[in-house]
């Protein structure tokens, strides 16, 4: 693993992190903490019907100011400002997510917008709020997004239909609750594709541009725990051992990805998930394989290294040959896992891959991408050979 002699890099972690079984008893406590006295619970009608939200209710205890429930699979700004407006009618002073990375993110604007007033679009861009905002609880109930411990939200535009993106310091979750008895409920098909989310924010924090030592430790980890663990959970969704390994992993993965952010892979799945409705881990996984035989002429000595943290024997073999072999082997991974194939099996419509193509040029994820994107047509090629 070879560094440039002008490395130079920064690195921000801020969130504190409660790992283990039933830590979500201690919520109260990390709310005392911070300082605050009303936490509001943000999530979705799913997990207050899977008995999740009432569970930190109960733990809050005369700390819960309320929930708000109306979090959907793509969160939008809409979304954002309405409960931004419930919290601070609630008289809610810091904010609990509960629920997958669409809730953690609609959290994340809500957090802005009672803080600095106005609409979430008027902050939507890079590094542009000035003072910490709202604190933020972050209890993740998927082990993918790692958007517990991330700089990220990503919020769609229902009205251009595309996603757009905040990217701050300033939304950072203050705390991260990573209880294993938070996901046991987590059906197989969804531990796969949100596991498979969290797989490929660790290859592409190892791919990036910005790829740096401490970001490449945690993303390589990250890749071994999530081979060793991910199809165990599909399989042994209630064994609690394995559960938190995997959060665990995905979390590491999230703070690995937050450093040194991502590349063409998440662009194009941000897209076709705005267009198409196609949910990002499913969008990942199908795509992850094939943008590494894009990338592999400028990075193969990048995908070697992701190769030996998968388990391949790499001795005898070049990094383009190594990085060829990891492409399969995610593959594979993925046809284990029970996840599909490709993006015909998603719904996605050959007549509107173009489309797709076009959009993903404005995604800011390509800019980080190993190889420089500067084409329509390249990223069609991607999307063709992937559908």
């Amino acid at each position: 693993m070879s560094y440039d002699r002008d490395l130079a890099f920064e690195y921000n972690s801020p969130t504190k992190v409660i790992f283990g079984e039933n830590s979500i008893k201690d919520i109260g406590l990390e709310i005392d903490s911070l300082g605050c006295a009303k936490g509001l619970i943000v999530t979705d009608k799913d997990i207050v019907e899977a008995g999740l939200a009432e569970k930190v209710e109960k733990a809050l205890g005369r700390r819960c100011a309320g929930t708000y429930d109306q979090c959907s699979q793509d969160s939008g700004f809409h979304l954002v400002d309405e409960g931004a407006a419930f919290a601070l009618e609630k008289g809610a002073d810091i904010l609990v997510s509960v629920g997958g990375g669409s809730v953690i993110d609609t959290a994340k604007g809500m957090a802005v917008v009672m803080k600095e007033g106005g609409r979430l679009k008027d902050y939507s861009g890079v590094q542009m709020l000035s003072r910490p905002q709202t604190p933020h609880v972050a209890v993740p109930t998927t082990a993918g997004t790692g958007s517990e411990v991330t700089m990220y939200a990503t919020i769609k535009d229902w009205d251009r239909n595309i996603k757009d993106f905040i990217c701050d310091d300033f939304i950072i979750p203050n705390r991260a609750i990573i209880d294993p008895t938070m996901v046991t409920g987590l059906p197989p098909h969804l531990t796969a594709s949100t596991g498979m989310d969290a797989f490929s924010h660790a290859v592409e924090a190892i791919h990036t541009l910005n790829h740096q030592p401490i970001a490449d430790g945690m993303a390589l980890q990250a890749i071994r725990m999530i081979v060793q663990y991910l199809p165990r959970c599909v399989e042994e969704g209630e064994n609690l051992f394995i559960r938190g390994q995997q959060q665990l992993a995905a979390t590491i993965a999230g703070i690995a990805c937050s450093t040194a952010f991502f590349g063409l892979n998440h662009a194009m799945a941000h897209c076709i998930g705005a267009l198409f409705n196609v949910p990002h881990g499913i969008g990942n996984s199908i795509l992850l394989p094939h943008v590494m035989l894009f990338n592999l002429e400028e990075c193969a000595d990048r995908y070697a290294l992701v190769a030996g943290a998968m388990g391949i024997d790499v001795v005898n073999l070049s990094d383009v040959e190594a990085g060829k072999t990891a492409a399969e082997a995610i593959r594979e991974l993925t046809k284990k896992i029970g996840l599909p194939q490709k993006l015909r099996e998603v719904g996605v419509p050959e007549e509107r891959l173009g489309e797709a193509a076009d959009q993903s040029l404005a995604d800011g994820c390509i800019v980080y991408n190993p190889r420089l994107v500067m084409e329509a047509e390249e990223v069609l090629e991607v999307y063709r050979a992937a559908w």
